[in-house]
Order: structure tokens, then C-alpha cells, then sequence
């Protein structure tokens, strides 16, 4: 898993390659180009390891980005029920690899065609193009939501209902700016305010309450 981000950008790789080494014998100002876009490719699918911390009660950032949401709304997609939902915009220069806020088990996967709004209007979260999964730990089950933007036109999901999931754990990613959702339980307490940066699979965004019914 650790080069899935990599290998999802081999086309875009080979395409740069090949006309940077092209255009090196016929302009070298046009190779710079090449060259300079070949390197910020390499550069945004760069997937660096993460340490989520020990307290397994503390549920972490799904993925490197913004805040730009926090608020109690309802989740009427899959647990039906109202949740505390923090929103995470990523620019071009993020890492966007999505990973597992908490440990469990993946219990819903599902694809939805849409618009291509900026991912930083909350209008996007249901309208665009997105993925939303379910990820059912030992108490709890959170809802994770991979949202496409005004550049981003790819989700690529890596894991499948059924597959377990370790926290910090890898299980997807967006090309190229979005937005990245988790809906947790109404009881738990949120460590994170709009404004504030987070990291994927390392940043907590909430400390986990009382068991749900």
C-alpha cells in the first residue's frame, strides 16, 4: 500500500516523462516545463508514513488539509442519525491520501455521481462527485466521505466492504484539491476548530464517548 499513491499516477508520469525527454532535444526552455511539472506530480502523490497516537479513544484526521467546517448535522446516507461532522479542504499542495480514523471493520462503500463545485463550499458535500464509506469499530461506526472538487475529477478507493482497517490506515485517495468529511457520534468531544491544520492519520480530531446503543 504504501506506493498505491505513486502507482495511481504512472500514465501521468509516463505522459511528463516521455515529452520532457522529447523536449529536451528540440526546446530546452519547453523541457523546464516538462521537467518542473514531472516534479510537482512527483511531489503530490507523495504518500509519507504516519503515527497515529497510542490513546485508541482519540479518532484521527482522515487527511491532510484545512478545517473548514465544524458543526451537528445529520447523516442520512447510511447510520441515519445526527452526527458532529469535521470537514477538511485540500489544496493541490496536500497530501491526498485518505486514512482510517479508527480501527475496524469496513461496512459500507458507495459511489456517487455529480457535480464539480470548489470543495470549499459546503454545498459540495452534497452535490459533487464522492465516495462514502462506514468504518465500524469495537463501539462505534463513523462515516468517512471523499469529496471531488473544481480540479479533482478521480476518487480512487483501495479497500472494499469487508476489509479490516488499522487506525492511520491507508484506504484511498483524491487527485488533486477536495475535500474529505467524517461524521462522528453526537458524544464525542472534537479537538479541532475551523482554520486549524491537520495531518492523515496522525492529527486527533475527537475523543470518543460513551458506547452507542
Amino acid at each position: 500500500m504504501k506506493f498505491r499513491a505513486l502507482s495511481e499516477a504512472r500514465w501521468i508520469l509516463g505522459i511528463l516523462g516521455g515529452c520532457w525527454l522529447a523536449s529536451m532535444a528540440l526546446s530546452p526552455a519547453v523541457s523546464l516545463v516538462f521537467a518542473a511539472l514531472l516534479l510537482f506530480s512527483l511531489y503530490f502523490f507523495r504518500d509519507p508514513e504516519r503515527q497515529p497516537p497510542r490513546d485508541e479513544a482519540l479518532a484521527v484526521s482522515p487527511a491532510d488539509g484545512l478545517v473548514v467546517e465544524v458543526k451537528e448535522t445529520a447523516e442520512n446516507e447510511f447510520i441515519n442519525q445526527r452526527v458532529k461532522r469535521v470537514a477538511i479542504f485540500l489544496s493541490v499542495f496536500d497530501v491526498h491520501v485518505n486514512r482510517a480514523p479508527i480501527a475496524g471493520e469496513i461496512t459500507h462503500s458507495k459511489a456517487m455521481t455529480g457535480r464539480y463545485l470548489d470543495a470549499r463550499n459546503p454545498a459540495s458535500s452534497e452535490v459533487n462527485e464522492r465516495r462514502t464509506w462506514a468504518i465500524r469499530g469495537k463501539d462505534v461506526t463513523i462515516v468517512v466521505r471523499q469529496i471531488t472538487g473544481a480540479i479533482a475529477r478521480r476518487i480512487c478507493a483501495w479497500k472494499q466492504i469487508g476489509d479490516l482497517v488499522e487506525r492511520g490506515e491507508r484506504f484511498g485517495m483524491i487527485r488533486f484539491g477536495s475535500r474529505t468529511e467524517v461524521d462522528l457520534p453526537l458524544e464525542t468531544e472534537i479537538l479541532v476548530k475551523p482554520g486549524e491544520r491537520v495531518r492523515g492519520g496522525e492529527t486527533p480530531i475527537g475523543r470518543l464517548g460513551a458506547k452507542q446503543p
